[in-house]
């Protein structure tokens, strides 16, 4: 489900141009959803029985491979500058980080979502076949 200020493929050209030179035609085979209101979006995935989980650098997050997620799992990605809305952290069951070294303690919103997407692939695919 897109919400907020993301980029969808209804929108004018120059929007879908910019997606599908990074979906490379995945745009058009992915289902997908626009909700303008985020936490009414929350609201209908959790009656729909997802665990609702926040992407971000917070001091109390759990960090991503110390995590358990809960099947189905709603990822919430927030602004790149202000991360994700204070207003939702009551509609959200966990609040996730992803571990990092160095300096900087942040990825742009596209690159987290690769890697807390792969994480959960592998977790999906792989876990419990050891």
């Amino acid at each position: 489900m897109l919400c907020g200020i993301t980029p969808r493929p209804d929108q004018g050209s120059r929007q879908r141009r910019a997606i599908a030179k990074t979906a490379l035609g995945a745009q058009e085979t992915v289902t997908w959803e626009y909700e303008a209101d985020t936490a009414a979006a929350l609201k209908k995935l959790a009656s729909d029985g997802y665990q609702l989980v926040a992407v971000e650098t917070a001091p109390d997050a759990v960090n991503l491979f110390e995590w358990t997620p809960r099947w189905p799992v709603c990822l919430v990605f927030g602004h790149e500058v202000d991360g994700v809305s204070v207003s939702l952290a009551p509609h959200v069951d966990a609040v996730i980080r992803i571990p990092m070294l160095g300096h900087k303690r942040s990825l742009n919103v596209a690159t987290a979502a690769g890697v807390v997407l792969y994480e959960l692939l592998r977790r999906r695919l792989y876990d419990g076949r050891r």
